[in-house]
């Protein structure tokens, strides 16, 4: 292994590193399984935060002055709700216990960096942890809510009932919730390739304009709602990331030349 301060240390074998490794991913999934446990033991409190944005009693229907609604869903399977009850647990416990999971990945990787290549891939993994987690927090505050409040209250006729499912809400809760955290990680990942110099700050400030269509086209299918507003809403911090983007990839360059 490489060290850019200690050249004493014994390298490892390939069996030795095995070891570690399995070492690693053995306290990952202990206290994966510890914190999922938990959340699941905390069945009210986990749901009274999953359940919230289907009603109009949500922090961001209440800011937004929205009129009174409530989505109803409802269970069609035997198993359906310990599953997601179960799911939903395992879900939340690896979220809370994630910087956890970062800290033991990047321990056990860290050794084989020089004291340059670990700051790079300190900051890194850092910012690219934080804008995920944005980009998590922005989903359920904001796009998520959107979304519950146009499809779930949206009828072609009032003979015709909305009838969702837990399943379906839960679904499309984590799905968008996993989209919106590798959205946001676009100015990291502009950062690495910057750093390689695949792109440049031109070249982006060039195809700004078929930026922009795409960014319309990812936010219309992450919240497809024909409102205007609701696709202004999900399509505003997507563009914001890319000119941030900009401004991220034109500092690494300026760093990489000195």
């Amino acid at each position: 292994m490489k060290s850019g301060n200690d050249t004493s240390q014994q390298p490892m074998t390939f069996w030795d590193h095995l070891d570690e490794l399995r070492k690693v991913l053995m306290r990952i999934l202990m206290i994966t399984a510890v914190a999922a446990a938990a959340a699941f033991v905390m069945k009210d409190e986990l749901f009274s935060v999953v359940l919230a944005p289907r009603s109009s009693e949500f922090i961001t229907y209440r800011l937004m002055g929205v009129e009174a609604f409530s989505v109803s869903l409802m269970n069609t399977g035997l198993t359906e709700q310990f599953m997601v009850h179960l799911r939903t647990a395992m879900y939340a416990g690896l979220l809370a216990v994630s910087p956890y999971v970062l800290y033991e990945l990047f321990r056990f990787v860290s050794p084989a960096l020089y004291d340059n290549e670990r700051r790079y891939a300190t900051a890194l993994v850092s910012c690219g942890y934080i804008m995920f987690m944005i980009g998590t927090a922005l989903n359920y505050l904001l796009i998520f809510p959107l979304t519950v409040k146009f499809l779930g209250t949206y009828q072609v006729s009032p003979d015709v009932a909305n009838m969702l499912t837990l399943q379906s809400y839960i679904d499309t809760l984590l799905t968008m919730s996993l989209v919106m955290g590798i959205v946001f990680e676009l100015p990291v990942v502009s950062w690495l390739l910057g750093r390689m110099g695949l792109i440049d700050a031109g070249m982006m400030r060039s195809y700004r304009k078929h930026a922009i269509v795409a960014i319309i086209i990812v936010a219309a299918i992450i919240t497809p709602t024909t409102d205007a507003f609701t696709l202004f809403i999900v399509a505003l911090p997507i563009w914001l990331l890319y000119e941030l983007s900009i401004l991220v990839v034109t500092t690494s360059s300026g760093t990489a030349k000195k």
